[in-house]
């Protein structure tokens, strides 16, 4: 008899794993929305949907413990097929998904970046990052009372800040905080508040710059735009005030000498370009490595294997970026500023992270270059036209099935009989009762290359053999005039399981999503035992 692809692991067992000195990676596998809606603390997202596109960058290493999690459901076990499938060797699935985990007397954490948000409240209560509430910022803004009028530093990403920020304010995402800060705020007299959209990237901005040694006085906002919001001020949209593209910074120098300062005092170990490459060609250890500087400079050049992780994203989205417990995290910049206080950050969330010893250039020079795992190859499939689809759901030999996003399909989908939603774990369901003879027409976000080419194996193994995709997608659909339906009446919250509607809701006008959003937050420490709580590592306070 062949082997079986996965092993049975029962929930004490697997929380025994997340605290040894073994490297693990524990991957829950539902959608996003169920995921955010209670997972164990050290989970990892990587749903069914994206499983074969996002696993080989989370888990580079093919025979690295991995864990898999779902409801109870069978879908891990078939996730476990698949990742056998790809060459992954050691796999285990959680006996009784998360019901199981809970039965066991362990905490489901509702939300996202979970353990990032979990440092962040840790860190203001260590250090007691100052603060400023919202009310406090517009006097400031206003001039009142004869103080400096503060800068106001947003630190999320562009993205982000174009869809809402606070009046005033420039997006300098917290990574380039202290590259950059001397751009932005010549002076060391101006006051500094940064913001994020809730709590996390304003206390650690904040506090990055006062571990930094910025001479400047600096305030976190309490709260963030939320808090803004909540206290009735105008937040402005489509903004666009940005850091300027600099390749020499103003203070340059003076950054440097501060960040091998900052090294010293939170012991970031500097490692030569000779051991880094001895690590990510270490075929018993997981090495990460990570380029944490901006997207453009990444795009133009970087090395080989290396990851995208922009400092302030890879601090509050940790889980995003790195999927195995205890690997190793090398780190680079080109400036010597950006990567020390990114790692500063990562050792004291309890990762093993180093910085490269004269960064890019060091790296090129030695020819490092590391493994991405696995990706499963995708078959482009054959296509049909608009118009032999409209021609097919009217005589009913083809069916539409529609694998975009929940919310895109509330946008807009083709709105003719014969045409529904689905999501990949949910296929079985959903198409039960639907002739094995029908033709399935997918339609995707884009012509080739998106998770909806994964969900073809499920098809076929359903007994749907004629597998087919819409040519140029629901835009080709509208160009030639066939209709369109929307409105979230025509698919059920309870149907859209890669959703989290609250942390969504709260940007949407909803003051009782941003309040619950908050308290969220503020109390996610009091949910860790003893084990996860020791998973950080604050310096003694000074």
């Amino acid at each position: 008899m062949p082997k079986p692809a996965f092993t049975i692991v029962d929930a004490v067992t697997l929380k025994g794993w997340l605290h040894d000195a073994a490297e693990i990676a524990l991957f829950d596998v539902r959608e996003h929305g169920q995921y955010g809606e209670g997972h164990p603390f050290y989970a990892v997202p990587l749903p069914y949907s994206r499983l074969e596109l996002d696993v080989g960058r989370l888990a580079p290493r093919i025979d690295v413990r991995i864990a898999l999690a779902d409801d109870g459901d069978g879908v891990a076990q078939v996730a476990a097929q698949a990742l056998a499938r790809l060459g992954y060797t050691s796999l285990f699935v959680l006996d009784g998904g998360m019901p199981a985990w809970r039965a066991a007397g362990y905490t489901l954490f509702a939300g996202v970046n979970v353990p990032s948000k979990t440092f962040g409240e840790l860190a203001e209560h260590h250090y007691g990052t100052p603060r400023v509430s919202a009310r406090e910022l517009a006097a400031m803004q206003a001039g009142r009372a004869g103080a400096r009028v503060p800068v106001v530093l947003d630190g999320r990403p562009a993205s982000e800040f174009h869809k809402m920020n606070i009046p005033g304010a420039i997006c300098c995402p917290n990574g380039e905080l202290a590259y950059r800060l001397r751009d932005l705020v010549p002076d060391t007299e101006t006051p500094i508040v940064i913001n994020c959209a809730g709590r996390t990237r304003s206390i650690v901005g904040a506090q990055s710059l006062i571990n930094f040694g910025v001479a400047n006085p600096v305030y976190a906002l309490e709260n963030g735009t939320q808090g803004w919001y909540l206290n009735d001020f105008r937040l402005e949209h489509g903004g666009t005030a940005r850091y300027p593209d600099n390749g020499s910074p103003r203070g340059l120098d003076a950054a440097r000498d501060a960040a091998r300062g900052l090294a010293q005092r939170f012991a970031v170990p500097h490692i030569a370009p000779a051991r880094a490459a001895n690590w990510v060609g270490d075929p018993a250890r997981t090495t990460f490595l990570c380029d944490v500087r901006t997207a453009e400079e990444f795009a133009a050049r970087t090395l080989r294997g290396a990851r995208h992780t922009p400092g302030g994203q890879l601090m509050q989205a940790t889980d995003q970026y790195i999927g195995v417990r205890r690997a190793r995290l090398v780190l680079f910049d080109a400036d010597g500023v950006r990567a020390p206080v990114v790692a500063s950050w990562l050792r004291q969330m309890g990762h093993d992270a180093v910085v490269l010893e004269g960064g890019l250039q060091a790296g090129l020079e030695a020819g490092i270059v590391a493994a991405h795992g696995p990706q499963a190859e995708v078959v482009a499939l054959p296509t049909v036209d608009a118009a032999a689809l409209a021609a097919g759901l009217q005589d009913r030999s083809m069916l539409a099935l529609d694998l975009r996003g929940s919310m895109a399909y509330r946008a807009g989908h083709i709105a003719i009989a014969g045409s529904r939603w689905s999501i990949r774990p949910r296929l079985a369901q959903d198409l039960a009762g639907v002739p094995q003879d029908t033709t399935v027409v997918l339609i995707g976000e884009s012509d080739a290359g998106d998770p909806t080419e994964l969900a073809v194996a499920d098809l076929h193994a359903l007994g749907f053999a004629d597998v087919r995709r819409l040519r140029g997608g629901l835009a080709a659909w509208q160009r030639a005039g066939y209709p369109l339906d929307e409105g979230a009446h025509m698919l059920p919250d309870t149907r859209c399981i890669d959703f989290l509607f609250f942390v969504h809701d709260r940007h949407d006008g909803n003051k009782a999503a941003a309040r619950q959003y908050l308290a969220w937050e503020t109390n996610l420490v009091g949910q860790l035992d003893a084990q996860e709580l020791a998973t950080f590592n604050f310096p003694p306070a000074s």
